[in-house]
């Protein structure tokens, strides 16, 4: 797939006034404080692992975006959404009962382990349980779907997008504090912000 923004890097932001010492910090964190397994199995984070490979693949990365890390901080840190639907488990037992719920229908349906299946076994796995197809008893309690949908592909893609990579891809031009956007209708862009390539 062609760059939408090629050449563009939001980090060349650094030391201009788009970004302030609090952001700065923040995104240092991000680019070098990626947290050590605390929490989840060394299975568990296998297994988590290659689901979000397939959740987001990033082939042309030399080093992904690191989304497994976060997950296990936030849940080392029982830190959610302060919210939950009614009648799932708490936030640490409903994500230790959705992967457990995915390793069970791998080896229900393959007899191995999720990380060990084709890319296409996962894929289509992981549709089901999006459906909410699931076909083992571990889910009691935890809609598959609402595991997938509302727990685990939005804390991805949450993690994902909140890294710096993923704003250059994007062209984001980061914060609108402290700097501010000035040009908020449609297509209007500040002198600060990328240009998308087929508008150049």
């Amino acid at each position: 797939m062609a760059e939408l923004y090629p050449g563009y890097d939001v980090l060349a932001k650094w030391r201009s006034p788009s970004f302030d010492d609090a952001t700065r910090d923040v995104l240092r964190g991000r680019l070098e404080r990626v947290p050590q397994r605390s929490f989840l199995s060394e299975e568990e984070w296998r297994l988590l692992d290659a689901v979000v490979a397939r959740l987001i693949p990033q082939p042309d990365r030399a080093e992904p975006i690191p989304i497994t890390p976060w997950i296990d901080s936030m849940l080392a840190a029982n830190q959610g959404d302060g919210y939950r639907r009614e009648g799932v488990p708490v936030l640490r037992e409903a994500w230790r009962q959705g992967l457990a719920g995915l390793m069970a229908e791998a080896q229900a349906e393959h007899a191995k382990g999720f990380d060990a299946l084709s890319v296409e076994e996962q894929d289509a796995l992981l549709t089901r349980i999006q459906r909410g197809e699931s076909s083992t008893p571990g889910w009691d309690g935890l809609p598959a779907d609402h595991f997938f949908t509302d727990m685990l592909l939005r804390t991805v893609v949450g993690i994902y997008y909140a890294h710096p990579d993923a704003w250059s891809e994007i062209g984001f031009g980061g914060p609108a504090s402290p700097r501010g956007y000035v040009r908020l209708g449609f297509g209007g862009l500040d002198p600060w912000e990328a240009v998308e390539a087929r508008d150049r």
